[in-house]
């Protein structure tokens, strides 16, 4: 695999301004530093913890998680707080969990604002930097769960919002409601199909963090991988910071080895033909 050249690998991905805030464009997601099912206290607190610490040590500024993800905002605060300046925390809400692996849609108002209350508290914070809608709630009117957050962002408690597992018509749905400063969505170099998300993000300067690990044919990453002494995952992520100046990678784990082995891909630049090569 390809290791690190610098202390801070980090700053190699390049920064981006996420509304107001500079982060560097590879990030944290903090979903697996839980139990197994994302539920639950991790196997290993200390490393959990170790990680999180480890991160801005690399040059991570944007740790992304959610109130469903376990005791990840517990963590994250035991791990760091008092913050360090320039840190970016942004959590999630509109998910309920009922055990491993379950997971459950709820977009009422009163609900999510319940989770923000909650994550608030977790945190240690009086005003969570980017709040999330975690997906969409069918039985609730999407512009009615964008709303809440809009309120509570004109009552200080969120100072951005962004959106997750959204389409580009819910993108501008939303847009008319409040300021929208970033989209998370399932996204990969083998799974594309939020690419028209992606554009509109793109032309709207909007910071579109993907999220799923590698799936489908991975036979070209494989073979670049080899040109460069990596894994497929850090090809993958290379690819990603690459493929668009909008996309912002919050590779997760719980592990301090893959941390440093993703957070290393910064460092790690294709070539053109390299990156042709995933559009044929």
């Amino acid at each position: 695999m390809a290791h690190a050249t610098s202390q801070q690998p980090a700053l190699a991905s390049g920064e981006f301004m996420l509304g107001d805030m500079p982060v560097r464009r590879m990030g944290f997601g903090a979903m697996r530093i839980t139990g197994p099912g994302i539920w639950g206290e991790p196997a290993d607190r200390n490393e959990a913890l170790a990680v999180l610490k480890r991160c801005i040590e690399l040059g991570i500024n944007l740790i992304d998680t959610a109130d469903s993800y376990g005791p990840s905002e517990d963590l994250i605060a035991e791990a760091l707080y008092p913050y360090p300046t320039g840190l970016v925390i942004a959590t999630k809400g509109g998910h309920t969990r009922s055990g491993p692996d379950k997971w459950a849609t709820d977009g009422r108002p009163e609900y999510l604002r319940k989770a923000l209350e909650g994550s608030l508290k977790r945190l240690k914070l009086e005003q969570i930097d980017l709040y999330q809608f975690h997906r969409p709630d069918p039985p609730t009117p999407f512009e009615e769960s964008v709303g809440a957050l809009a309120d509570m962002q004109k009552e200080g408690k969120i100072r951005h919002i962004g959106l997750s597992n959204v389409s580009v018509a819910q993108l501008e749905s939303a847009q008319k409601i409040a300021p929208i400063i970033s989209v998370q969505n399932y996204y990969h170099v083998t799974g594309r199909q939020s690419e028209d998300v992606l554009k509109a993000c793109e032309k709207a300067n909007i910071g579109f963090i993907p999220y799923a690990p590698l799936a489908g044919d991975v036979s070209k990453l494989e073979k670049i991988a080899k040109n460069h002494n990596a894994t497929i995952f850090q090809i993958g992520l290379a690819w990603l910071l690459q493929h668009s100046p909008v996309m912002l990678p919050i590779p997760g784990t719980g592990t301090l080895k893959h941390l440093e082995e993703n957070t290393a891909a910064s460092e790690i630049k294709l070539t053109d033909a390299e990156m042709a090569s995933f559009e044929n």
